[in-house]
C-alpha cells in the first residue's frame, strides 16, 4: 500500500519543513510513500473564501485516482489515540488497497466537492493549527503509528 499526502501551499519556514521532512523521511522505512504539494494560487487574493477553497479543491481532485481511499484532515473528523491510528493503518493495509490519500487543506480547510470526494476526516484535535503545522504533527503520528504496528521503542504506553 502506498501512503499518499496531499498538501496545499509550500511550506516558507525552513525550520518547519526540516523537521516535516525528517518524519516523512523516516516512513519510508515502513512503507511507500509519496508527497504532493499543491502550489498556493495565484492572485489568491483576488479569490473570497469560497472560491479559494473551491480553486483549491479542483487542484486536489486532479491528483487524485478513482479508487483511491481519501482520509481528510479536518477539524471536525474523527479523533484517534495513536494506537487508534496505528489499528486503523494495519486494518488498511490488510484490506490489500493500493494507495490511502491523506489531504492538508489550505487555509480556510476544504470545498465542498472534496468533502463528497472523501471517504472519511480524521482531526488531529480540537484545537485549530496552521495547515504548515498539521504537516509536522500528522507526518511525526505516521511514523509512530508504524512503530506501534512493528512494536518498536518509539512509543511510550
Amino acid at each position: 500500500m502506498t501512503i499518499k499526502l496531499i498538501a496545499i501551499g509550500k511550506t516558507d519556514r525552513k525550520e518547519v519543513s526540516n523537521l516535516f521532512d525528517e518524519y516523512f523521511n523516516r516512513l519510508k522505512h515502513y512503507a511507500r510513500t509519496e508527497l504532493t504539494i499543491i502550489p498556493d494560487l495565484k492572485n489568491r487574493k483576488a479569490f473570497d473564501v469560497e472560491q479559494q477553497k473551491k480553486a483549491e479543491g479542483l487542484l486536489i481532485l486532479k491528483k487524485l485516482n478513482p479508487n483511491d481511499i481519501v482520509v481528510l484532515l479536518d477539524e471536525n473528523g474523527r479523533e484517534m489515540s495513536s494506537e487508534q491510528l496505528a489499528k486503523y493503518l494495519q486494518k488498511k493495509m490488510n484490506s490489500g488497497m493500493k494507495q490511502l490519500v491523506f489531504v492538508i487543506g489550505g487555509p480556510y480547510g476544504f470545498s465542498q466537492e472534496i468533502y463528497k470526494r472523501a471517504n472519511e476526516s480524521i482531526s488531529l484535535s480540537k484545537m485549530t493549527f496552521s495547515h504548515q503545522m498539521v504537516r509536522i504533527f500528522f507526518a511525526e503520528q505516521l511514523f509512530r503509528a508504524f512503530t506501534i504496528i512493528r512494536g518498536e521503542s518509539y512509543h511510550h504506553k
